[in-house]
């Protein structure tokens, strides 16, 4: 019988102290685009928490993983931001240390997470991208500090890769196709395949080389590239997206509360306004389901949920989050664009306006991003973080009806607005 229990105690240890490992980060790269944005990637084996701040002229990205013996502590770094950056292991954690060559305009760097990505072999990932005072857009929704924690899905930046071959494109036309039967839009599609593949490329999200099988079966539909900006809400197409879905929970609330459960009946309250006040509305998910499929890339996945909106040849395209960030005290509500139209910065505002002046939470602004669903779709398009469900006060906001129903109907209003 002793020996039993001391089997059974040393079992106990052994399986706490896997329990108990840190995630590790297994490596620190950097690159420059040609905005000369400074992006620094952190591949860890794990989810983990981070947080972003300044310390005098020093940014620092802190990530909650052990330093791998592998990672160097510092680096040379080629970009008129720095010159370097120190990987400092400070036991529990590392601080990623970026000395600054120029003072940065305020809220201009931000901090966001990919999933990992089985499929690409991909690994969590924490990225920062800091932005110089030069490439800094000039207006009211400049780029602004994000601290977050959260494997994000439809919040994927692009990254233009050269060695991206041709892939396929689907082109969507009128009312008429729409509507013809399932084979009759097959057999369509395959055609229009053979006619544009010739003169197809498209940017996804790549934070290493793509294997080419990956991007030949990305199926990207371009709709007719019309989209109108005012007279009302009375005939307008719409798609909304209810962010993450299926497989991907999204950000978890400390009791558990995923956010692909508040991001869906929010959605599905918005829809309900919009078709009240004569709009057309399509969605991206209506029940717990992964867009594309199962066992997607986030390239699929994310491209899945831009194909709606090209599809239906939308006016707007609408896609709805709920934030997180290691910091349980930041809260508030924020709206994100990608100025690739003179209208989405227009319409982000609308929304933003309309949630900031109504809520007894913190307004965090709108903010400019290259996240891919609102940079890839073709007409104006925002993503919307209503609120922290970090946050243990907006988080019990979230879960309540009265809270879901005023946000969606906040932002009804803020489209009502930008159709005005």
């Amino acid at each position: 019988m002793r020996k039993i229990f001391l089997l059974t105690l040393l079992a106990c240890c052994m399986l706490l102290g896997a329990v108990a490992q840190a995630a590790q980060i297994t490596d620190v790269k950097w690159g420059v685009n040609k905005a000369d944005v400074l992006r620094i990637v952190v591949d860890v084996t794990d989810t983990a928490g981070y947080a972003v701040d300044m310390e005098g002229d020093t940014l620092n990205l802190t990530v909650n993983a052990d330093k791998g013996a592998q990672v160097p502590h510092s680096k040379a770094v080629k970009s008129s931001l720095a010159d370097s950056l120190k990987i400092v292991d400070k036991g529990s954690y590392t601080v990623v240390r970026v000395p600054l060559k120029q003072r940065l305009l305020e809220k201009s760097y931000k901090a966001f997470v990919l999933k990992k990505d089985p499929a690409t072999g991909r690994p969590f990932r924490v990225v920062l991208d800091v932005t110089p005072r030069q490439a800094s857009y000039s207006g009211s929704g400049a780029a602004t500090t994000v601290v977050s924690n959260r494997p994000v899905v439809s919040n994927r930046p692009t990254k233009t890769n050269s060695s991206i071959k041709k892939n396929t494109v689907i082109k969507t036309s009128t009312a008429a196709d729409k509507k013809a039967d399932k084979k009759k839009s097959s057999s369509k599609k395959k055609n229009d395949n053979k006619k544009n593949t010739a003169a197809a490329k498209t940017e996804i999200t790549v934070n290493k080389p793509v294997n080419k099988s990956d991007t030949d079966k990305l199926a990207v539909i371009k709709g007719n590239g019309r989209f109108r900006t005012s007279g009302g809400l009375d005939g307008k197409i719409i798609t909304l997206d209810a962010g993450h879905g299926g497989s991907d929970p999204g950000a978890i609330g400390s009791d558990g509360t995923k956010e692909k459960n508040i991001t869906l009946p929010i959605t599905k309250m918005l829809k309900e306004i919009l078709e009240d006040k004569g709009a057309k509305v399509y969605m991206t998910r209506t029940t717990d389901v992964d867009v594309f499929g199962p066992n997607a890339s986030d390239a699929e996945e994310l491209q899945a949920r831009v194909n709606v909106g090209e599809k239906y040849n939308s006016d707007m395209f609408v896609s709805l989050h709920i934030n997180s960030s290691v910091n349980k005290n930041i809260g508030g509500f924020s709206t994100y664009y990608y100025p690739k139209t003179d209208n989405d910065l227009r319409l982000a505002k609308n929304i933003q306006n309309k949630l900031a002046a109504n809520f007894g939470v913190d307004d965090l602004g709108v903010r400019q991003a290259n996240f891919y669903v609102i940079k890839r779709i073709s007409m104006p398009a925002v993503l919307v973080e209503m609120c922290f469900i970090s946050n243990e006060k907006e988080l019990t906001l979230m879960k309540g009806q009265w809270f879901q129903k005023k946000t969606a109907r906040l932002i009804a209003e803020g489209i009502e607005k930008y159709f005005a």
